[in-house]
C-alpha cells in the first residue's frame, strides 16, 4: 500500500493547497466531550440516523423539533416507561415520519442506551474509552445490540456523535481500492471491514492524523471534485 502522503498531496492539489484542504476538515475528536454526552442526545442522534436512512435528510431535519417533542426529548427512562398505547399513537402522529418499524426502533434503542449507561456510566463514557483502532468492534456492537444501527447508519452515527470514525462512502471506498486495498465496491463484509480498519490504523500511525481526517482526505482525493462524500 502507498504512503498516505501521496493521497494527501492529491487532495491538496484538487482543493487548492494544504491550507484550503485543512479548512475542509472537521474538528478533531475529543474524548472528554464524548464522555459528557447526555444519553438523550445519543438516542436522538440514533433516531435521526435511523429515520434519515433511505429517506430525504432535509425532510427529517425540517421535522426535527416535532420529533423532539413527540419522543419526549429522547429521555431513555421516560420513553421506556410509556405504555404500548403511546407507541401506537406515534404511528399516527404527524409530527414525525409515520414509519412503524422505525418508530419502534426508538424504543429498542432507548433500551440499548440504558443498558450501556448501566454498564459504563453513560453511553458517551463507553464511546470515550473505546479505541479508534477497533471501529469494527464498535460497529458490531451497534449492529447486534442496537436496532437498525448496522452498516452506514452506524458509521454516520459515530461520526455525528464526534467519535473518531471513518465512513465508507463511495469516494472513500474508491480511494482505498485505488490505493490497492483488496476490498469490494461496497466494502460491507466483515473481511472488508477488517482490511479497512487495518489500513486506517496503519495510516494513523504513519501520519498522526485522526481517522476522521484520514477518511475525509481520502474522500477529497478522488471522484468528482465537489463536497467530500464521507
Amino acid at each position: 500500500m502507498p504512503s498516505f502522503k501521496s493521497i494527501r498531496a492529491r487532495a491538496e492539489k484538487r482543493k487548492g493547497g494544504a491550507a484550503a484542504l485543512a479548512k475542509l476538515l472537521p474538528p478533531k475528536p475529543r474524548p472528554k466531550s464524548l464522555a459528557k454526552l447526555g444519553d438523550d442526545r445519543v438516542l436522538a442522534e440514533m433516531t435521526k440516523r435511523v429515520f434519515q436512512a433511505g429517506f430525504v435528510w432535509s425532510i427529517i431535519e425540517a421535522k426535527w423539533p416535532g420529533f423532539e417533542a413527540a419522543f419526549l426529548g429522547f429521555k431513555p427512562d421516560r420513553l421506556l416507561a410509556q405504555p404500548p398505547e403511546f407507541w401506537d399513537r406515534l404511528t399516527k402522529d404527524a409530527r414525525v415520519v409515520r414509519n412503524g418499524a422505525k418508530i419502534m426502533s426508538v424504543r429498542r434503542n432507548a433500551d440499548f442506551v440504558r443498558e450501556m449507561a448501566r454498564e459504563h456510566g453513560s453511553f458517551g463514557k463507553m464511546l470515550a474509552t473505546w479505541p479508534a483502532t477497533d471501529q469494527a468492534g464498535l460497529l458490531d456492537l451497534l449492529a447486534k445490540r442496537g436496532d437498525r444501527l448496522g452498516g452506514n447508519s452506524g458509521q454516520l452515527l459515530l461520526r455525528f456523535l464526534g467519535w473518531d470514525a471513518f465512513v465508507l462512502s463511495r469516494d472513500v471506498v474508491a480511494c482505498l481500492r485505488d490505493a490497492g486495498l483488496d476490498i469490494s465496491e461496497k466494502a460491507s463484509s466483515k473481511r472488508d471491514l477488517a482490511k479497512v480498519q487495518a489500513q486506517f490504523n496503519d495510516w494513523a500511525e504513519e501520519t498522526g492524523l485522526p481517522r476522521v481526517h484520514l477518511s475525509r482526505i481520502c474522500a477529497m482525493s478522488i471522484g468528482p471534485n465537489a463536497a467530500p462524500e464521507d
